[in-house]
Order: structure tokens, then sequence, then C-alpha cells
């Protein structure tokens, strides 16, 4: 085909979400909620660290707030667009550039957020096994070094997997069955070849994002290791606190994605429900997470919802 032939589909038709159709109401209202708490949840942990300064300048804290920023961001790639669907099923139609941005929008963001999760990975060994020189070896520049290198190699990874997308021909059908345009649902309209792009997932899979979680389960295995050798119980528990919230939300984050896409050719119900898991309800639950299991945050959520007068009279 010449390249001036290759895109002949205009606009694509999103299947939705899976076993949705008979209730679409109800699940609209489920999904706001949803979309709601995540929201909220993490901009209020965003705006109470930045506005507590011994929390905002912890590498943590730092790190929590990148964490929400792109939870909030994650979670309006996608449920916006299926909440229109639930109104009327015209509004599940995309543009197909506006399918590109979502698809590089949707990847950038998830795989900043597990750089961005060996990262933290990173901080909590630093701070468990080598506490005397923490401040130095995670210092100011150090943690902006490596948040902003989480969001570049994200970019970079984003920006490979859509041209390599998009760089096939696609020219009917046009309706991806999946809620929101993926790699796999969405190469499955290609008009062309795309053993490339599926070794190109395998090997990204294999090399990305499976070695962040293997960098996390050392960093854990050496911080286990650390823990058991605390002397005091009340040690031990409070140590085993910093990290017990960021290894809750790494077990929830990377089990979905790595069968989505180390499985490709699986059902895409079974797609369907995994992915809704870690899109939507893993960002929903973060903001939970780390309240519920720290108590730095909690402290600062009652100053902040206490108001200054309240807290100078303590």
């Amino acid at each position: 085909m010449e390249p001036g032939n290759q895109t002949e589909v205009k606009a694509f038709i999103l299947g939705g979400l899976p076993n949705t159709n008979q209730l679409p109401v109800l699940f609209f209202l489920i999904f706001l909620v949803i979309y709601l708490l995540t929201v909220l949840g993490n901009l209020l942990i965003f705006f109470t660290i930045l506005s507590e300064a011994q929390l905002h300048r912890l590498p943590m804290y730092f790190f929590l707030c990148h964490l929400s920023f792109l939870d909030t961001s994650l979670s309006s790639v996608t449920v916006p667009k299926i909440l229109a669907g639930f109104i009327t099923s015209r509004y599940r139609t995309i543009s197909f550039t506006g399918c590109v941005v979502q698809l590089y929008s949707f990847h950038f963001l998830a795989s900043t957020e597990c750089f961005l999760y060996t990262v933290m990975a990173y901080d909590r060994y630093l701070a468990i096994c080598h506490p005397l020189n923490y401040a130095m070896l995670m210092n100011r520049k150090v943690c902006f070094g490596l948040a902003a290198g989480t969001w570049l190699t994200g970019s970079v990874h984003a920006t490979i997997h859509t041209s390599l997308t998009f760089r096939l021909p696609y020219c009917g059908p046009n309706r991806v069955d999946y809620f929101f345009c993926d790699i796999p649902p969405v190469l499955k309209l290609a008009c062309a070849d795309t053993s490339v792009n599926h070794t190109v997932i395998l090997a990204n899979i294999g090399f990305v994002a499976a070695g962040c979680f293997m960098l996390i389960c050392v960093s854990y295995g050496y911080i286990a290791a650390a823990i058991l050798k605390i002397q005091t119980t009340q040690g031990r528990h409070r140590a085993f606190s910093t990290c017990s919230a960021h290894l809750t939300v790494v077990i929830l984050y990377y089990g979905p994605p790595i069968f989505i896409y180390m499985f490709p050719s699986s059902s895409d119900s079974a797609h369907g429900t995994l992915a809704v898991f870690y899109t939507i309800v893993t960002p929903m639950l973060n903001p939970f997470i780390y309240t519920l299991r720290n108590k730095e945050v909690k402290r600062a959520l009652s100053k902040w919802f206490s108001g200054p007068s309240v807290v100078q009279n303590r």
C-alpha cells in the first residue's frame, strides 16, 4: 500500500465494558463514584503533602506526590469516555487521532507509574538498609533526577509502542472490542502482519515490566532481611509499616497488565475485567491504602482539616 492510503479508518468504535449493557444507569453511577473517589482522594493526598513542609521534603512523600498525580491522570484517560459511553452508544466513537492520543497517554502514564514503583522500592531499601547514609544517597538532587527519569523513560516507552501500533494500515473493521484504545485490541484491526508488534510487546514485558518487578522483589528481599535483624518488636513493626503500603499497591498493580500483554490472544472480556482493576480500581484504592497505613499522612490530613487555629492551640 502507498503511504498516503495506509490509514483508511477515520474513527474507531469502542466496545465498552463487558456485561454492562443491561444496566447502564447503575454502572454509570458506580464508575462515576469510583472516578470521583479516585480524583478527590489522590488530589487530597497530593495537596496535603505539598502543604506540609515536613512531608514534601522527604523522598518517600515526594514520590507519593508523583504517584497521586499519575493515578489521577491515568484514571482520567479512560473513565470519562466510559461514562460517556453509558449515556449513549454514539459517545463510544473515538476519532483515529483521539485513539492515538488515548493509547499514548495511557502507556505513558502507566509505564511511568511502573518505573516510579521501582524507584519507591529503591528509596525504601536505602532508608531501611542504609539509614546512616540515607540523607546523602537520596538527596533532593537525586530525587528530582529519579523522578525526571521515570517520566522521560515512560515517554520513550509510550512513543515506541504508539509509533509501532499506528504505523500499520487500518482499513476496517473499526470496532475495538475493549473499553479504550489499547495495543492488543487495536492490533487485531490492523490490515497487516503484527508479528513485530507482538514481539516488541513480549520483549517489553520481559525486560521492562518484569525487570522492574524483579528489582522491587530484590529490594524487598534485602528489606525483609534487614527488618528481621532489628531486635525490638516495635522497631520491626515500624520498619515494616513504612513499606507495607507500597508493597500492597505493587502487588495490585503488576499482576493484571503482565497477564494482558503476555497473553494477548486471551478473551477480550478477561482482559477487560483485569484492565478495569488496575486502571480504575487500583488508582482509587491507593489513597486509602497510603492513608490508612501511614501515620504521617493521617496526621497531616488531621492538621489540614482541623485548620491552623486548632493546630496552634495544641
